[in-house]
């Protein structure tokens, strides 16, 4: 098995808002670090994606995002992203995977939004 393109961390940014914060490549060669990495998001109401170290994402990528979109919506859980750049903004916005996964400017905005 090859080793993934990306490192994923998981952090507490408050009770009940994790980051999951990306860096590296999102591909399909991700799937199994991105599964894992929400297998262990114990109790957040909201998972905040940080896609400051996103160096790449195709089609296969934003593919794991709609996968990881569909279990925290059976889980109750809401989505949000910050640190993408205009051309990734752009890209959620033709697929329309921002009317699903809101996305804010940095990390502050995005915790003040999962908590208010």
């Amino acid at each position: 098995m090859s080793e993934s393109p990306v490192s994923l961390g998981i952090r507490e940014a408050q009770p009940g808002i994790t980051v999951i914060d990306i860096h590296g490549d999102m591909t399909p060669a991700a799937e199994d670090a991105l599964m894992d990495a929400y297998a262990q998001i114990n109790g957040a109401n909201t998972v905040v994606l940080n896609f400051g170290g996103l160096d790449y994402m195709n089609s296969g990528g934003i593919g794991l995002l709609v996968m990881l979109l569909v279990r925290a919506q059976r889980q109750k859980q809401r989505l949000l992203a910050y640190g993408l750049t205009d051309h990734y903004r752009q890209i959620f916005e033709l697929t329309r995977l921002d009317d699903a996964i809101t996305i804010h400017d940095d990390e502050s905005a995005a915790v003040k939004a999962a908590s208010g």
